[in-house]
C-alpha cells in the first residue's frame, strides 16, 4: 500500500474540529474577502516572526513580487538569487522587466554562497564576467537587490548576507517560502534583511487549503506600500487608486484554516525535528544527508538526500509504495524562458551537480516510525544493490 509524500489527510483528523468551527465562523458572517480573520491572522504571523507588520497576500509569489515593486525595481536593475529554487524567485524579477542575475549555492547548505555572491557584485560593479557568470546585458545592470533564499527550510547565511548587502545599500527579499517556523541564532525566518516572504500553499510546513502567502517587515511605511498594492493600488479607499497594484487578497477562508493550523505548528516542527533524526541516524553512509550548521533549525519543508544512485533508489522506493520528488531537476539559468540572459552549462557547477543527484524522501509530521523504517531499508537495500 503507499503512503503519502505529505498526509495531509491525518493533519486534517487531528484539527478538524478547530478547522471546522475557524470554517463555518467565516461562513456565519460572510465577509469572504477581507474578512476580520484577515487582521487576526497578520498580528499572529507578525508577533510569531517577531516583526511589526506582517501582510497577508494570495499567495507566497506575490509575497516576492510587491516589495520589488514598492521599491520601483525595473529595467536596468540586477537582483541577484540562487538557480536553485522554485521559478518564482527569479520570475517576479524578470516579470518587472529587471534581470535576474545568478549565484552558486553551498554545497552542504543548497543556500545562496556568500563568497560566491561578493563575486557576483564585484563582476557588476568592475563589467567583468570573468570574475563570475554574468547575463550578456551586464553591461547595462546596476545592483538593486538580493533575493536569498531558505532552500528545503533551512535559513541562509545572513550572518555573512546581510553585512555584505549593508555595504553597498541593496535591499534583500528573504524568499521564506520554506522555512516558515525555522530560525537562525532563535530569530525566526521571515525576520531577516527588508522583508521576508512566504507561501502559505497546502504542502508548505505551515499550509492552507489553497494558494496563500505573507510578507513581513519592520518597516512600516512598506507595509502601508504593499497594502496598498494588494488592492490594485488602493489610496483611502478601492475607488482611489495612487499606485499600480494587483488582486492579491487572501480569502478569509484561508485565514481561518491558517489560525486553526498555528495553535498545532509548534509541535508539528517538534515532530519534523524528530522525523529529520530519524532519517540522519538511519542514513548515515547510505546517502548525503542534510547539513544544518550551528545556530540554525530547519522547518524540513522536505528531507532532500543526495546520490548518485539516486534513479536506482527512487526506482527502489516506488516499488515498495513510497513517494519521492526531484527539487529541482531543471536549475533557473537552465530554463526555456532565461536562455537570452546567455548563461551556459557549468557557469554554476554546484547547483548543476545538485540538481542530477538531489531527491526528497517523505516528510510531514504526521510520518509513523514503522513507515519511516520500511523507508529507510528500501533505500538501504537499493544503495547496496
Amino acid at each position: 500500500m503507499g503512503i503519502p509524500f505529505i498526509d495531509l489527510k491525518a493533519q486534517f483528523r487531528a484539527i478538524e474540529p478547530d478547522v471546522r468551527r475557524r470554517i463555518e465562523a467565516v461562513l456565519a458572517h460572510g465577509q469572504y474577502i477581507m474578512g476580520p480573520e484577515i487582521k487576526e491572522l497578520e498580528a499572529e504571523l507578525a508577533g510569531y516572526v517577531g516583526v511589526s507588520q506582517a501582510v497577508a497576500c494570495a499567495s507566497g509569489t506575490d509575497a516576492l513580487l510587491w516589495p520589488l515593486m514598492a521599491w520601483g525595481i525595473g529595467p536596468g536593475d540586477a537582483v541577484l538569487t540562487t538557480p536553485f529554487t522554485f521559478f518564482a524567485t527569479a520570475e517576479v524579477i524578470a516579470f518587472l522587466g529587471a534581470t535576474p542575475v545568478f549565484v552558486d549555492i553551498d554545497p552542504a547548505t543548497f543556500n545562496i554562497d556568500p563568497e560566491r555572491l561578493a563575486l557576483a557584485l564585484a563582476a557588476l560593479e568592475t563589467r567583468d564576467p570573468d570574475l563570475h557568470p554574468l547575463p550578456e546585458n551586464f553591461r547595462e545592470l546596476t545592483a538593486k537587490a538580493v533575493i536569498p533564499v531558505d532552500l528545503f527550510g533551512l535559513p541562509a547565511d545572513y550572518d555573512r548576507l546581510l553585512p555584505l548587502c549593508a555595504e553597498r545599500g541593496l535591499k534583500v527579499v528573504e524568499d521564506a517560502a520554506q522555512s516558515f517556523g525555522a530560525s537562525l541564532h532563535g530569530k525566526r525566518t521571515g525576520g531577516f534583511g527588508d522583508v521576508g516572504a512566504t507561501s502559505f500553499f497546502p504542502a508548505k510546513p505551515l499550509g492552507a487549503y489553497g494558494d496563500a502567502g505573507a510578507v513581513f517587515t519592520d518597516d512600516e511605511a512598506l507595509a502601508k506600500v504593499l497594502r496598498s498594492i494588494r488592492i490594485h493600488g488602493m489610496g483611502d479607499n478601492q475607488y482611489d487608486n495612487v499606485r499600480l497594484g494587483v488582486t492579491g487578497r487572501m480569502d478569509t477562508l484561508q485565514a481561518a484554516v491558517l489560525l486553526a493550523k498555528l495553535a498545532v505548528f509548534p509541535a508539528e516542527l517538534a515532530a519534523r525535528q524528530a522525523i529529520a533524526e530519524r532519517y540522519d541516524a538511519g542514513l548515515e553512509g547510505l546517502v548525503v544527508t542534510p547539513r544544518v550548521p550551528k545556530g540554525m533549525a530547519s522547518a524540513w519543508a522536505q528531507y532532500s538526500v543526495l546520490s548518485e544512485k539516486r534513479d536506482a533508489v527512487r526506482a527502489a522506493l516506488s516499488k515498495e509504495g513510497v513517494p519521492t520528488a526531484v527539487y529541482y531537476p531543471k536549475v533557473l539559468h537552465q530554463q526555456p524562458v532565461f536562455r537570452h540572459l546567455g548563461y551556459r552549462a557549468g557557469d554554476f557547477p554546484v547547483s548543476e551537480a545538485a540538481s542530477r543527484s538531489i531527491f526528497s524522501l517523505p516528510m510531514h509530521p504526521y510520518l509513523d516510525q514503522a513507515t519511516q523504517a520500511r523507508i529507510i531499508k528500501t533505500v538501504a537495500r537499493a544503495v547496496a544493490e
